[in-house]
């Protein structure tokens, strides 16, 4: 999976809503990329699943609402030094909300450093 990520991983901690068919869950994000994020949870969804994602960064009032895809997951338990969760792919973004995020990301990057 490493080599297909698209754009450099940000350690977050930023709520998020999912919206699959017939539920409403909120977890956490624990990173992000320009080409999707990881949700830590302990009842990741199967791969291939679509859902609508719900959640906001900060200095931006408005949240997001964008259409993911699991791509991979970490069941609990799978290993003592992975944390559980889903990572998701974001298909058909807007540019500017794609500028928006890759904006949060490279001001991440440069507190880090």
């Amino acid at each position: 999976m490493d080599e297909k990520r698209r754009g450099e991983r940000v350690p977050v901690e930023l709520k998020v809503g999912y919206r699959t068919i017939g539920a409403f869950i909120t977890d956490y994000i624990i990173n992000i990329s320009k080409g999707g994020i990881f949700i830590n949870t302990t009842k990741p969804l199967p791969v291939g699943t679509k859902i609508r994602i719900l959640f906001s960064i900060p200095d931006i009032p408005l949240p997001f609402d964008l259409l993911g895809i699991v791509r991979w997951i970490n069941p609990v338990g799978h290993s003592s030094h992975s944390v559980p969760g889903m990572g998701i792919e974001f298909l058909e973004m807007e540019e500017n909300v794609k500028k928006r995020i890759e904006k949060f990301i490279n001001q991440q990057l440069k507190k880090d450093r």
